[in-house]
């Protein structure tokens, strides 16, 4: 839409209300609300000024101005509030200089579309993320000098077997064996299906859903791909919609990579691919029917695989679910059918059209924008270098010998490990102004300290089980 349609809409949905959502560094939607009378043409110009000292990582408050600038493209109605209210999602300005603000994921987001296009490999890159989430019935968490503790249920958490629920009906999911019983088992059907009508109505095309591995709620709603910035805003909505329907049913969702113990953790299996001119670039006669490009796109990948883990899985919990010798893919190999790989090449279909790489490693705790854009410069550092990405790994990894093994290289361990390769290797990153060198520092700085170090400081319960009486 343009700004004066977007007005128009406003009008013929009698939209009371104007809310304007914007991210923050880390990855979580902000936003403010404004009465629809101050909807104006040039408000998509101009902006609105607010404090951007109060959002996390940004600005010094002796340099807090900034701008929220709204895109007409991303006009919807919110289908959560009660007051008739038109959601727009909005770009962040600095109000002097009138450019594009360097740490707005948003912003960097376009700039890697633009680089794409810049280098003539290709004029879009297509992304298909996999999201993961638990759908709880209770959470429960303090941290204090004296305590530290956390505590999740849900109706279908196998523990709950054996509690009096007058009556308890059982079927509850096994660990492990949540992939994927019918009802009654797989109690979560019905949420799951209101989740998908409500993204459909702001337009996001889902091609399934189900309950997923683990037991106590886990599920998987799979988005139809679409273009990196796009599914950016894509992710932000399907989030937000998750969150606030099972609010509706009195439920709540995380998308923590591993809040349960001794089931599996929530991953976000993220399919992408390059186009030019309509024609997809990663069909070919090489491996898995790839093309020379994609598999200098899988190169990039696992060349960078360890810096890429700084914002694909940034969160100290991420780390517990990327651990060796389990199902999470941190060996950096590739195959064409092989679940354990770092990257997968999917096979279901042998159209040109579906052709794409699976970078398995990414969870869904990541800023969409962030995470997107550092994939596909990582891909495309590979497409320029032509960096091979060695054979295929089609052996079931975990039967591999100690000997075999050692000549496959590993993601990251830890967060902490994650930021210090971000910080060895992040030129690629740099390319076309995309990542901005403050970008990377201050990302690397704030998760130090308000993370790592922070997590680093604290004991856990565990810790009580196994040293209280030493």
């Amino acid at each position: 839409m343009t700004p004066k349609e977007v007005i128009k809409f406003a009008k013929e949905q009698k939209a009371t209300m104007v809310d304007m959502k914007f991210l923050d560094f880390i990855g979580i939607w902000q936003h403010f609300t404004v009465p629809v009378s101050e909807l104006e043409e040039d408000l998509f110009e101009e902006g609105l000024g607010f404090d951007g000292s109060s959002i996390r990582g940004w600005q010094p408050i002796h340099a807090s101005d900034m701008l929220v600038v709204p895109d007409p493209t991303t006009a919807i109605m919110d289908p959560f509030t009660e007051t008739p209210t038109l959601s727009l999602i909005c770009n962040i300005m600095d109000p002097i200089t009138k450019e594009p603000y360097s740490r707005d994921p948003r912003a960097i987001a376009q700039k890697a579309e633009a680089y794409l296009k810049s280098t003539g490999i290709g004029d879009v890159a297509h992304f298909g993320p996999e999201p993961e989430f638990f759908i709880l019935d209770d959470i429960r968490f303090s941290q204090g000098p004296d305590h530290g503790f956390y505590s999740l249920d849900s109706s279908e958490g196998i523990w709950n077997s054996g509690r009096e629920e007058c009556p308890n009906l059982g079927y509850k999911p096994k660990h492990k064996e949540g992939y994927f019983p019918v009802p009654p088992t797989d109690s979560q059907q019905d949420i799951r299906s209101e989740m998908v009508l409500v993204m459909e109505k702001v337009g996001i095309q889902i091609e399934a859903h189900h309950h997923e591995v683990a037991t106590a709620g886990q599920g998987e709603i799979d988005m139809r791909f679409d273009s990196l910035l796009k599914m950016g805003d894509k992710l932000m909505w399907y989030k937000y919609i998750i969150k606030n329907v099972a609010r509706r049913w009195k439920k709540t969702v995380t998308f923590m990579p591993k809040p349960v113990f001794g089931d599996n953790g929530t991953g976000m299996h993220t399919h992408q691919s390059i186009w030019k001119g309509g024609k997809p670039l990663f069909a070919g006669d090489r491996y898995g029917g790839l093309s020379d490009t994609a598999m200098y796109y899988i190169g990039g990948i696992l060349k960078h695989a360890r810096a890429l883990n700084a914002f694909t899985n940034p969160s100290t919990n991420s780390y517990r679910r990327l651990v060796p010798g389990f199902e999470a893919p941190i060996n950096l190999a590739y195959s064409s059918r092989n679940r354990s790989a770092a990257v997968r090449i999917p096979m279901y279909s042998p159209s040109p059209k579906t052709k794409r790489v699976e970078v398995r490693f990414p969870d869904p705790s990541c800023n969409g924008y962030l995470a997107f854009s550092a994939m596909l410069m990582a891909g495309l550092d590979g497409v320029q270098n032509k960096i091979d990405p060695g054979e295929p790994l089609d052996k079931d990894i975990y039967a591999l010998s100690p000997e075999e093994l050692a000549g496959v290289p590993s993601a990251a361990g830890s967060l902490d490990e994650a930021l210090d390769a971000l910080k060895q290797d992040h030129e690629f990153l740099l390319r076309g102004d995309v990542f901005t060198q403050d970008v990377i520092d201050i990302w690397i700085d704030y998760k130090r300290e308000n993370e790592v170090n922070e997590v680093k400081l604290r004991p856990v319960p565990y810790e009580f089980f196994l040293y209280y009486d030493c």
